[in-house]
């Protein structure tokens, strides 16, 4: 409720300073239960993230714990904080430390990231600018891929790698996403296309660029949004990938970090949880060090390329 008084209306001076008061008063009542509002809503809000962020909190902390204190203490902070298990986990209980295998991982990721960025962004731009023969059929045929389950495709990946002699080596890794077999990030980025519209694209056609000298130049910069996320998806997903290494990687040598935990969990003896928590923690950072450097293109890129133009 607003006070708006006209000065006509009020037959004596105090009237006037009544109503006003009266009205400053409604005024004040009104921003202070705003702000009561907004502190509840806050304060929801905070505790409905603690609790969602707790169980990483909890991973953090208990990988300063000893492995006794882990099972005695639900609270994520450790009463004698150690590094014990940050010095184990990182010599492994193999020949190799965890270096090692965190260097494979990214042997494994970066290649991956390189090829999915480039084959998406050639097959999704061919999909959204140009019109060929059969595009509707190849194009539901990738919706297609997207909703077929992954197990369902396992086997026949594998006989095919094996005829190739890729078994036991990082190329069936590599390959499906050098050729856009993630059909996932073709659609995000086709989406992202058909929001951009195409006059900058056609004024460069008309200065005599190509088709490649367009999309490098002109389509690329504004696609860097949905690229990075992208990127940053398979990033995350290559990072927690266990089942592909585990089905074409054989020697330890070659193991990502994801196998590596694995090979921790000795069965013949008694779990050290505090080095595979810490494990955890180290496989952890890059993602979440990823993730918060890119976060401002991540959500530009997702809010974006859900809204067609």
């Amino acid at each position: 409720m607003s006070a708006q008084i006209s000065a006509s209306s009020l037959n004596t001076p105090s009237e006037a300073a009544r109503a006003l008061a009266e009205a400053e008063a409604h005024n004040a009542r009104t921003r202070r239960n705003q702000k009561i509002s907004a502190i509840i809503r806050y304060l929801i809000l905070a505790g409905v993230g603690f609790i969602m962020i707790y169980p990483l909190l909890w991973l953090i902390g208990a990988a300063f714990k000893t492995n006794a204190e882990i099972f005695s203490s639900p609270g994520f902070i450790p009463q004698n904080p150690t590094t014990d298990g940050f010095v184990n986990a990182w010599n492994t209980s193999t020949q190799y430390n965890f270096g090692h295998f965190f260097l494979n991982t990214m042997w494994i990721i970066i290649p991956k990231v390189i090829g999915t960025a480039i084959s998406a962004t050639l097959v999704a731009y061919g999909f959204a600018r140009f019109e060929f023969p059969f595009k509707k059929i190849l194009f539901a045929t990738v919706i297609a891929t997207l909703l077929l389950p992954n197990v369902v495709t396992r086997i026949p990946q594998y006989l095919l790698f094996r005829d190739l002699g890729w078994l036991d080596s990082y190329l069936p890794l590599w390959v499906p996403s050098a050729l856009a077999g993630d059909a996932f990030f073709v659609f995000m980025l086709i989406q992202f296309l058909r929001a951009i519209p195409r006059d900058m694209e056609e004024a460069a056609r008309v200065d005599g660029a190509n088709t490649m000298q367009t999309l490098v130049f002109i389509v690329i910069p504004m696609l860097a949004p949905a690229i990075v996320s992208v990127c940053l998806f398979q990033f995350m997903w290559s990072m927690n990938d266990f089942l592909g290494p585990l089905i074409y990687v054989s020697s330890v040598e070659k193991y990502p970090v994801s196998l590596a935990l694995r090979l921790s969990l000795d069965i013949t003896e008694a779990f050290q949880w505090n080095q595979i928590l810490a494990m955890s923690v180290m496989t952890l950072l890059p993602s979440l060090l990823v993730f918060f450097v890119a976060q401002k293109f991540f959500i530009e890129g997702i809010s974006t390329g859900g809204v067609k133009g």
